[in-house]
C-alpha cells in the first residue's frame, strides 16, 4: 500500500505527540511506500518557519525528502484538486492533497477532519 502521509501527520511526527508515534511508525517501516506532495512540504516547511526559524524548516525539510516521494502538483492534480474544492468546499490545499492521493492510489494518513470517513484515508485520532 502507498501512503500520503499528510501535513497533520507530519506536525504530529515532528511535535513528538503519541499520534506522531503512529506516523513514525509508518514513516520508519522500510517496506512501505510514503509519497507527499509538493502542497504537504510548503506547509510543514511554512509551518517551521512561523513556529521556529529556516534551519529547522531546512531540517524538516530534508527529513521528509529523504524518506518520501516528492509528487508535484502537475495539470492533472490541479483539476482533480479544483474539482474536490469545488464538490466539498475544502480549503485548496487539502483538495490538491486529496487529489495526489488519489491519482497515486495512495491512501492518506491524516487526522484531519476534512478526510475523516472518506475512502481510502487512515484516519488518525487524538
Amino acid at each position: 500500500m502507498i501512503v500520503l502521509i499528510d501535513s497533520w501527520g507530519w506536525v504530529e511526527f515532528f511535535a513528538g505527540s503519541k499520534i506522531g508515534e503512529l506516523v513514525r511508525a509508518y514513516i520508519m517501516d522500510e517496506n512501505q511506500e510514503i509519497i507527499i506532495s509538493s502542497i504537504n512540504l510548503a506547509e510543514i516547511y511554512r509551518i517551521a518557519l512561523d513556529r521556529f526559524d529556516e534551519q529547522t524548516a531546512e531540517k524538516r525539510r530534508r527529513s521528509m525528502i529523504s524518506r518520501c516521494y516528492l509528487i508535484p502538483v502537475d495539470e492533472e492534480i490541479a483539476i482533480m484538486g479544483a474539482k474536490f474544492r469545488h464538490e466539498r468546499d475544502w480549503g485548496l490545499g487539502d483538495a490538491l492533497i486529496y487529489a495526489t492521493a488519489i491519482r497515486e492510489g495512495a491512501a492518506v494518513l491524516t487526522g484531519d477532519p476534512h478526510f475523516k470517513g472518506l475512502n481510502d484515508v487512515i484516519f488518525l485520532e487524538n
